[in-house]
C-alpha cells in the first residue's frame, strides 16, 4: 500500500495548515474529513495536482474497512 502523510503546520497566530501528501484523487479529501472530525472546522481547501491524478490504491475508508474485518491486532504483514 502506498504511503500517505499529513503535514501539519501551526503558525504564530495559531492557524493550522494541513497538507495531504501521497493520496491521489478524492482519497485526500477523506483525510481532510477525518482531520475535521477530530480537530475542528476546515475554513478553506486547496486542491493540489495530486488530487487530479488517478488513485493507485484503496483510500482511507477501504483501509479502515479491511482493518475492521480482520479485527484488532491482526496485521498480515507481521
Amino acid at each position: 500500500m502506498e504511503r500517505h502523510e499529513l503535514e501539519i503546520v501551526i503558525d504564530q497566530q495559531g492557524r493550522v495548515k494541513v497538507e495531504v501528501k501521497g493520496a491521489k484523487g478524492p482519497a485526500c479529501l477523506e483525510y481532510v474529513e477525518l482531520f475535521e472530525k477530530n480537530v475542528g472546522q476546515v475554513k478553506s481547501k486547496t486542491l493540489t495536482s495530486e488530487y487530479y491524478e488517478p488513485p493507485r490504491k484503496a483510500g482511507l475508508a477501504d483501509a479502515e474497512r479491511t482493518r475492521a474485518r480482520r479485527g484488532p491486532g491482526q496485521d498480515p504483514s507481521q
